[in-house]
Formats: structure tokens, C-alpha cells, sequence
């Protein structure tokens, strides 16, 4: 049964690009080959979810440099770099950009499977994680100004009486304002309000 995601598999050797990619397909994985860094980068604008196989030492762009051209290309999908013996250093310089996971040549195939099961299982986090994220800004954008300005004094910590005195309004007025909060956010407590807030990387000063 095919698996969600697709595996981009970049080798520059044919005989161990042919070889993985059967034994990807085998496994359930739909594969896309590359014979370059270069070659996958041309495909970029059409590049389907997943993750990313890379050999560390290719013709032209290495793996590294593969990995530091994603991150300017704000390209997010996980990367797992293949290393051969005394590379280990550039493939922990690669895991540094970004990548993450390195195996090293040779390995046995449950090796490759198993950290490209990681690897989907961490994008298909990030995917809900940013999908969450957009839900709470949409819910972020219905609030009123005050009732912004309440939820910053939140996040900040401050308790009712602070928030009150420092937006000049009463204590209950302040906890009519927080009652709109949490239910327009969706919250069932002030904690996870403020695990909303810090999830959008709301500054105490300002939203959003």
C-alpha cells in the first residue's frame, strides 16, 4: 500500500539510485529519482510533499549544499543525507542546516525505511502543526482591539487587576473582554489560550 508522501531520491551513481528506488517502491513509498542536486533543484517548482534521500558527495552541489540552497529557498521538506565512510563530518554539518538524519554506507535497507518513516511522520507534524497555526490567526483576526489588548496583558502574565489599571477600565470589565477571548479563540482554559497565542509568536505588545 502506497505511503503519503513522496520519496525525492537523489543519487548520482545509477546502479544505487535504481537499486533504492525499487526498493522504496517495493516498500510502498512513490519515488521520484535525481541524478543531481541539480536536477531535483530544476524540479523544484513542481515538487511534490514528502521528504528528500540525498547522497552526501555528488558532481556539483553536495548534499550540504543542497541542504543550505533548501533553506534559502524556504524549502521545508525533511532531508536524510546518505554518507559514505569519513563524510560523517559533513553529513553532522548538514543535520546542523537542517537535515534530519544521516545513515551511513553501507546500510541495510530497514535502515532507510525506518528514517523515512520518521522523517514523513515529522512533515506530516509540521503540516498540521502550520495548519493550526493558520486556524489560530483567523481566530486571532476576529477579535476587537480591546479585546487584543486584553489577551497581549494575558500573555504577558499580567493578572485581571494589571490588565485593568493598565488599560484603564474595571477588573469586571476586564473579565467580560477575557470571557469574548477564549471563546472566540476556542479555548477551554487560560492555558491553552496562551499556548495559541505563543504558538503564532504573539509578542506581549502586539498580535501576531
Amino acid at each position: 500500500m502506497e505511503t503519503n508522501g513522496v520519496i525525492h531520491l537523489i543519487d548520482d551513481d545509477d546502479a544505487v539510485r535504481q537499486s533504492l528506488a525499487f526498493c522504496l517502491a517495493t516498500a510502498g513509498h512513490a519515488v521520484r529519482a535525481y541524478e543531481s542536486a541539480e536536477a531535483f533543484l530544476a524540479a523544484l517548482s513542481g515538487l511534490q510533499p514528502g521528504c528528500i534521500v540525498s547522497d552526501i558527495r555528488m558532481p556539483g552541489l553536495d548534499g550540504l549544499q543542497l541542504q543550505r540552497h533548501l533553506n534559502e529557498k524556504g524549502v521545508a521538506l525533511p532531508m536524510i543525507i546518505m554518507t559514505g565512510h569519513g563524510d560523517v563530518r559533513l553529513a553532522v554539518e548538514a543535520m546542523k542546516a537542517g537535515a534530519v538524519d544521516f545513515i551511513e554506507k553501507p546500510f541495510d535497507d530497514d535502515v532507510l525505511l525506518a528514517a523515512i518513516v520518521v522523517a514523513l511522520d515529522r512533515y506530516a507534524e509540521h503540516q498540521r502543526h502550520n495548519i493550526q497555526v493558520d486556524q489560530i490567526r483567523t481566530r486571532l483576526e476576529t477579535l476587537s482591539p480591546r479585546e487584543r489588548e486584553v489577551l497581549q496583558g494575558l500573555v504577558a502574565g499580567h493578572p485581571n487587576k494589571t490588565i485593568a489599571y493598565d488599560l484603564n477600565i474595571s477588573a469586571r470589565t476586564v473579565e467580560v473582554y477575557r470571557a469574548n477571548v477564549m471563546n472566540k479563540m476556542g479555548a477551554r482554559s487560560l492555558s491553552e489560550l496562551v499556548r495559541m497565542a505563543l504558538a503564532t509568536n504573539i509578542a506581549p505588545n502586539g498580535v501576531g
